[in-house]
């Protein structure tokens, strides 16, 4: 009984390890959007001349990162910002950006 007791509570263990490991993941992708937010207005949603970010597929999103980062795709600031971006980084914005 007690050894039944022991493997469910590892297995509870493991599983919220998982869900942190997830959650942390998800954070660092917010966290790094939130730079985004100053130019592309509140959560990716743009007021202004600025194109809205938010809810975009993230395999467009991480093309157009790469493109300012590697000097295919105009801009102003952007490429500034890209190069400052590992494409794991990219992805995870992206990703984040896609689910807004």
């Amino acid at each position: 009984m007690i050894r039944k007791h022991i493997t469910v509570a590892t297995l509870a263990l493991a599983a919220i390890g998982a869900v942190a490991v997830a959650q942390a993941e998800v954070t660092r992708g917010e966290l790094m959007a939130n730079t985004c937010f100053a130019c592309h207005g509140t959560d990716g949603h743009s007021a202004g001349s600025i194109p809205s970010i938010y809810g975009y597929p993230p395999e467009i999103l991480v093309g157009q990162m790469k493109a300012f980062r590697e000097g295919r795709r105009p801009a102003t600031v952007m490429d500034r910002h890209a190069t400052g971006y590992s494409d794991e980084e990219i992805e995870l914005i992206a990703e984040y950006l896609s689910r807004q």
